[in-house]
């Protein structure tokens, strides 16, 4: 186990295994993990539950409550692994004014294999039709973003072992 030096982000839609792949990263790097969906406000969780995808609006200060967070760890010297959907570039462009040095790892998968996913799964408040809805406003990551894309195919220690690949070299992660 080696640590790391930034924080990571670990974005995509949802079932793509954001929360699985972010709470195997932090364990293999020894630092913290959180899940963002723990950080929505209730008004959040209540509009998803009810089947209402949100938007710009309502993530907003979920977003800012994330980068604080990712922010105030690394200011005090420990880099977290942060598992957020981030879909939108200005979402991401968001986090990482608060903390610049943050890694989006877009967990990268087609709307068939991330369906067939969360048909096995249940979520406590993100119903499976609003999964259309995460892939309307995906904007992946553009080549100036500090980051990069892991087809969600791969197991998860396949995931994990790129990622710590691709952390290594800098030319890779923008």
């Amino acid at each position: 186990m080696s640590a790391i030096e930034v924080p990571l982000v670990v974005m995509g839609v949802s079932g793509s295994g954001k929360s699985t792949t972010g709470s195997k990263l932090a364990g293999e790097f020894g630092v913290e993990f959180i899940d963002g969906d723990d950080l929505h406000p209730a008004a959040n969780r209540e509009k998803m539950a009810a089947g209402v995808p949100l938007d710009d609006e309502d993530r907003a200060p979920w977003l800012d409550t994330i980068a604080r967070r990712i922010a105030d760890e690394l200011a005090a010297g420990h880099p977290i692994v942060v598992a957020c959907s981030a879909l939108k570039r200005t979402y991401r462009d968001r986090i990482a004014a608060l903390a610049p040095t943050t890694v989006f790892v877009h967990l990268d998968g087609g709307s068939d294999l991330i369906a067939e996913r969360q048909r096995g799964r249940v979520h406590e408040y993100m119903p499976t039709s609003l999964l259309a809805s995460q892939f309307d406003v995906l904007e992946p990551l553009e080549p100036d973003e500090h980051g990069f894309r892991v087809d969600v195919r791969r197991t998860p220690a396949e995931i994990v072992d790129e990622v710590r690949r691709r952390l290594a070299s800098p030319v890779e992660h923008g």
